[in-house]
C-alpha cells in the first residue's frame, strides 16, 4: 500500500498485520480520489474508522488543509501516527483514540469538515449508527459529502429519512462507494 498522488506520492505505508483489517487497494483508493479531486485541495477532511489512516494521509498528501483520524485500536492509532510521520504529513494531522460514537460529540462545536469518510467494520451496521449521528450533527459542513466504505449488500434505503441524498454510488467487487449530500 502506498500514497497514490501529492506531495507523499508513492511513499509506502504500513498496515497492522494479523487484526481483521481490510485496506482500501490502491486501485480502489485512486478511483475514490479521482471522483472527489475538487473538493480535497484546502479542505477539512475526517477520516472515520481509520484503519492504518490511508485515506486521510491521501487526502492531505493531495492538499487537504488538516484531517481528523479517529480510531479505536491502539496498534491502529500507533500505525497512523507512523505513517503520518513516515510522510512528514502529522503536522496537519490530530488522532484522536475512541469509539468514533463517543468521539464524534467531542468534535462538535470544535470544527466542521468538508469530507467525512468512513470505513467501519462491514456488516455490523456502524454506518447507520453514524449517518443518524451525523444526520444531527453539525460537523458536515455545508456543501459537504460523506463517503462511506461498505458491504456492496448493505442496505441503504434509509439514507433520505436522514436526510441525505445519494449522489453516487461506486462498486468495486467486495467493497463499495456510497457519496453522500444533505
Amino acid at each position: 500500500m502506498r500514497v497514490i498522488a501529492g506531495i507523499a506520492r508513492s511513499m509506502p505505508l504500513r498496515t497492522v498485520k494479523g487484526m481483521d483489517v481490510r485496506p482500501t487497494t490502491d486501485r480502489t483508493k485512486e478511483t475514490l480520489f479521482n471522483i472527489i479531486q475538487m473538493r480535497i485541495p484546502d479542505c477539512r477532511f475526517l477520516d472515520l474508522y481509520a484503519g492504518s489512516g490511508s485515506i486521510g494521509i491521501e487526502a492531505l498528501s493531495r492538499g487537504a488543509r488538516e484531517c481528523v483520524f479517529v480510531e479505536k485500536a491502539r496498534a491502529s492509532q500507533e500505525l497512523v501516527r507512523e505513517n503520518l510521520t513516515f510522510t512528514k504529513l502529522i503536522d496537519r494531522a490530530e488522532i484522536l483514540k475512541g469509539d468514533v460514537q463517543q468521539v464524534l460529540p467531542r468534535l462538535e462545536g470544535r470544527r466542521q469538515f468538508d469530507v467525512i469518510f468512513m470505513d467501519p467494520p462491514f456488516n455490523h451496521e456502524l454506518e447507520k449508527e453514524t449517518l443518524t449521528y451525523l444526520s444531527g450533527s453539525h460537523l458536515l459542513a455545508d456543501g459537504g459529502i460523506v463517503i462511506v466504505e461498505a458491504d456492496p449488500r448493505t442496505d441503504f434505503s434509509y439514507v433520505p429519512e436522514l436526510g441525505f441524498h445519494v449522489i453516487r454510488q461506486k462498486i468495486y467487487g467486495k467493497s463499495s462507494h456510497l457519496f453522500l449530500e444533505r
